[in-house]
């Protein structure tokens, strides 16, 4: 079967919607993120991104990838290398007898990346399906992208094996057995409880709406020399780096409607209207810490503080709601 790539809103959703695709059940990137239970939020201030603290709106990398087997009957295979050479070797192994194969790069050193995107972040998933022999370059399909793109063997090489936080070591994944149609009555319920356990239930203060909170009164706390800093990386995590918060609520919406479609609950799809906006407060909140971190607002660390509050609350509201109807 031939491979057809599509653009997606998150790569590694949007890889494993390609991925499943291809093994014959047609996923969305919405249902492939919902039903991996991959919404949440963490503050982790021990967790440093270019020395500040990591801030995350969805569950740690390859959550999605094996949230996905247990409710599809998907069996994945993980491997990863010491060596460099070794790990090439693998890839064009599988690409040979004609795998899709994802994988975990560095954007830094993906030389198809625009400039401005290219930042030192090690948990950015494509797929490559295919290799030119004759120029050594790979063919891959990055869901960020409109068309698939090529990539330079080298530089592959060096974005798998990059090194600091998160580093990939050479990851690859690719299916070992089809998945199968799920039973949509019993895998949606299981993902919406799990869901809302990570954001009502979890006990540290640092993850779910609690950690929404936690983030608020850090940012209310904030000297003045290192408040733009710690601001602008905040944004940064939402905006730029892994869709950030607005972008996640928008596909868990979408899912929340494929949801109510397939279950006959149009409570879902109340639900879904009531998280894009909770959406739009989150891209409302990145857009008055980016003008104040500018200079083109005041720079009032109290108001970001009450808007982050607020965005809490109704989160709250919006999962205790989610509870009832799963």
């Amino acid at each position: 079967m031939e491979f057809q790539h599509s653009q997606a809103s998150h790569c590694e959703s949007g890889v494993m919607s390609a991925m499943l695709r291809h093994h014959g059940l047609p996923i969305s990137e919405p249902m492939a993120f919902g039903l991996s239970s991959a919404m949440s939020f963490a503050y982790l201030p021990i967790v440093k991104i270019n020395g500040l603290p990591l801030v995350a709106y969805r569950m740690p990398p390859k959550a999605i990838i094996k949230g996905l087997q247990k409710p599809l009957g998907l069996k994945m295979r993980f491997e990863t290398f010491r060596d460099p050479q070794a790990g090439t070797r693998r890839l064009d192994e599988l690409l040979a007898r004609g795998e899709i194969v994802g994988m975990q790069t560095s954007v830094f050193w993906l030389p198809y990346m625009p400039e401005d995107l290219r930042f030192h972040f090690n948990a950015h998933n494509v797929l490559a399906f295919g290799r030119d022999t004759a120029s050594g370059e790979y063919q891959l399909s990055d869901p960020v992208f409109e068309t698939p793109v090529t990539c330079p063997a080298d530089a592959l090489q060096r974005a798998r094996f990059a090194k600091g936080m998160l580093a990939p070591k050479g990851l690859l994944y690719y299916a070992t057995a089809k998945p199968s149609l799920p039973d949509w009555a019993v895998v949606i319920p299981k993902a919406l409880k799990k869901t809302t356990r990570i954001m009502l239930d979890t006990p540290l203060p640092i993850i779910g709406v609690r950690g929404i909170r936690r983030l608020a009164n850090a940012i209310e706390r904030l000297q003045p020399a290192q408040a733009k800093m710690f601001i602008g990386q905040v944004v940064r995590m939402q905006e730029e780096i892994g869709t950030g918060g607005g972008g996640f609520r928008f596909i868990y919406a979408s899912f929340l409607q494929e949801a109510a479609d397939l279950l006959a609950r149009p409570r879902l799809n109340e639900l879904s209207e009531a998280l894009v906006d909770i959406g739009d407060e989150w891209r409302e909140f990145a857009l008055s810490a980016a003008r104040m971190i500018r200079d083109r607002e005041p720079l009032v660390t109290p108001a970001l503080a009450d808007k982050l509050r607020l965005i809490a609350d109704h989160e709250q509201t919006f999962y205790r709601d989610l509870r009832r109807a799963a």
